[in-house]
């Protein structure tokens, strides 16, 4: 178990170090998006290369910080049953959603992004506007992020099992607040 949980700190430590990134892509496309509006209405200039940088911000925005947000424990879930159940309980529920849900659909969703981006890259496709950027590079953030919220949710199943059969685990980000609304 020792091995299991020193491999989901590694993948804890990866994952944040792309949650970092995302932070800081969020404001470099705010700052792209504003520059490109101000260029374009004070100069009547513009590039389809900076419209779709943002675009593609926002892609690895989304694709790659999904690890992170499940790794904070700050995802989207359906707490009908979650926070009437005691915190066992909800690892347990935890670990079946994984098992179930989380794992088989990121492989599948991995496996199929897979060709999607390999015939993008045997074509060297670029974009069909005009000065646009090359599409390869942004249709491998797809698979990529799909392994990575994978590897994630296994990070997260190997701390739930361990914490339930009384290894001390640090990283534990089981606590779960109702959203105020």
């Amino acid at each position: 178990m020792r091995s299991l949980l020193w491999f989901s700190g590694i993948v804890d430590k990866v994952n944040e170090k792309i949650g970092n990134v995302c932070n800081w892509l969020v404001l470099l496309a705010c700052v792209v998006s504003g520059g490109n509006a101000m260029i374009r209405y004070a100069y009547d200039r513009s590039s389809n290369a900076w419209l779709e940088m943002q675009w593609y911000m926002f892609a690895v925005i989304v694709m790659f910080g999904a690890s992170y947000t499940l790794k904070r424990n700050e995802h989207v879930r359906v707490d009908l049953l979650y926070m009437m159940l005691r915190r066992r309980g909800q690892l347990w529920i935890d670990i079946l959603g994984t098992l179930i849900f989380l794992l088989p659909t990121c492989t599948i969703l991995a496996w199929l992004s897979w060709p999607f981006f390999m015939q993008s890259y045997a074509t060297f496709e670029g974009s069909s506007n005009a000065g646009g950027l090359l599409r390869w590079p942004i249709k491998l953030v797809m698979p990529v992020g799909f392994v990575l919220v994978a590897l994630q949710g296994l990070s997260e199943l190997i701390k739930r099992v361990a914490f339930l059969n009384g290894f001390p685990v640090e990283s534990l980000e089981a606590h779960y607040e109702r959203p105020t609304q």
